[in-house]
């Protein structure tokens, strides 16, 4: 029951995560926005970047399509995924086109369907599949949750980032059999047990300090 209880408490705070996103920059410096930055495989200004990226992003496409198109850009390690919904194939190739513009970008990943927009209703099934899968991740201990990022279009579920082939693995099975997935799409950057090992952080010796990282 106490398991339980847990779930249904992440997932409602992750519920809450949309509705909160105006107040970033006053939440940003406090320790638990801290912590998470230095759990995250990405270095910090990887991190600051990626979230640039996102926001130009997202105000380029929706100065040029306005309501006309449903467009999320997600960026990990400067690697940006498009989803969502675009009126059509022509729209979808534009939009590229915008977020291949923006400094920074290494690669993208175009997702985007061609159909109706997605409906209110919609996107809060998917808010609610995103915060399902990552309690699931949390409460199965495989890995850490802060090192897949996770987003859902529609029922299907995407999963990002720095990962070994042991973590992918557990992470698409986990994603795959949570209710209401229809699809599970991996645009993981798979990595080694030692390149992991190697950018986690370090756990504190007794003294306080990070230990010594492993040679490579």
């Amino acid at each position: 029951m106490k398991l339980r209880n847990s779930t249904r408490t992440l997932i409602l705070l992750a519920a809450l995560v949309p509705m909160l996103t105006g107040c970033i920059g006053a939440v940003a410096v406090g320790a638990g926005a801290g912590a998470l930055i230095y759990a995250d495989r990405r270095q910090a200004e990887t991190i600051m970047t990626d979230e640039g990226i996102e926001i130009r992003a997202g105000n380029r496409i929706s100065e040029r399509f306005g309501d006309r198109a449903h467009v999320n850009v997600t960026t990990y390690n400067r690697m940006a995924l498009l989803t969502g919904e675009v009126p059509d194939a022509a729209a979808k190739a534009e939009v590229e086109k915008i977020v291949s513009g923006i400094a920074n970008i290494k690669s993208i990943t175009n997702e985007l369907q061609v159909g109706t927009v997605s409906t209110l209703s919609n996107r809060s099934n998917d808010t609610y599949i995103t915060s399902k899968v990552k309690a699931r991740f949390i409460d199965a201990g495989k890995f850490s949750a802060v090192h897949v990022k996770v987003v859902t279009e529609n029922g299907v579920v995407y999963l990002l980032g720095f990962v070994t082939q042991g973590e992918s693995a557990a992470a698409v099975e986990i994603a795959r059999t949570t209710a209401g997935v229809q699809k599970v799409v991996r645009v993981f950057e798979v990595i080694t047990d030692a390149e992991a090992r190697r950018v986690d952080p370090q756990p504190a010796t007794a003294a306080g300090k990070p230990a010594a990282k492993p040679a490579p």
